[in-house]
């Protein structure tokens, strides 16, 4: 007895391992060596990478929980070697974007959500329960504890570390951590920097920057205007300079004492 729902037309890579009770629908292409465990579902518009894992009873490439969604074709883009635990639910792409992404090499633990139309990059890691609304774009290497939620439209830049339980509603600028409520710039997040390579000057580049920022009581443009003229040069400025040029939302706020 076959127990899977495989639509005959899904394009199937080598090495696919396929549990009892998966359904994968016709619109859906899976990348070599990916293992998918039991009543996992992969529906229309899924672009699964290689070597990825998607465990028991998550929803990949779900139809976009927008009322504005009218059935248009649409995708989830999964990149190689991520792992999507239990009961994960991905909502693939609208209208408006087409897309959602998921990078390479992320770990998204049991209950994640992302909505429709968000862009994550690679190496990220979701916690338990975090929730993603719609639009939300991620940068390389973050880490989101678990039971945060992201209000739609905010932008997270590379390896910002947000604390458990957040509720992220303004732009995180990238190298820092987050916590606190409301939530609160908590310093620059130099154990995860430093275990990716960043050298100690590096790290103080950023440091400085980060008080001009937060922690020195400027107003933003004030602050932006040192940040140009005071320091050096480095990839990592240009970097934070981009994301705050293109910041929508505001920025979260600045440093507090407050226990």
């Amino acid at each position: 007895m076959n127990l899977t729902n495989v639509h005959p037309e899904a394009k199937i890579g080598e090495h696919v391992h396929i549990s009892p009770f998966v359904t994968i629908e016709k619109d859906v292409v899976i990348g070599d060596h990916t293992w998918i465990g039991p009543n996992a579902s992969i529906m229309n518009g899924a672009r699964i990478g290689k070597h990825c894992q998607i465990h028991p009873g998550a929803v990949v490439s779900g139809t976009p929980q927008d009322l504005k969604f009218e059935g248009e074709e649409s995708l989830l883009e999964v990149g190689d070697h991520t792992i999507i635990r239990e009961f994960c639910t991905l909502n693939r792409g609208t209208k408006a974007n087409g897309t959602t992404k998921i990078g390479s090499h992320c770990l998204l633990m049991a209950y994640v959500h992302i909505a429709h139309d968000c862009e994550i990059g690679d190496h990220c890691v979701l916690a338990n329960n975090a929730t993603l609304a719609g639009h939300i774009e991620v940068g390389d290497w973050v880490t989101i504890g678990g039971m945060t939620a992201i209000h739609q439209f905010v932008k997270i830049g590379d390896h910002v570390m947000i604390g458990g339980g957040s509720l992220v509603r303004k732009d995180i600028p990238p190298y820092i951590k987050a916590a606190r409520e409301p939530l609160s710039y908590a310093g620059v997040n130099t154990i995860g920097l430093k275990r990716r390579g960043f050298s100690a000057e590096q790290i103080h580049r950023l440091q400085d920057i980060y008080r001009l920022l937060f922690v020195h009581g400027k107003n933003y443009n004030s602050a932006l205007e040192l940040i140009r003229e005071e320091v050096e040069s480095s990839a990592e400025k240009e970097n934070i300079i981009q994301f705050l040029e293109q910041s929508d939302r505001g920025l979260l706020k600045g440093f507090s004492t407050r226990k």
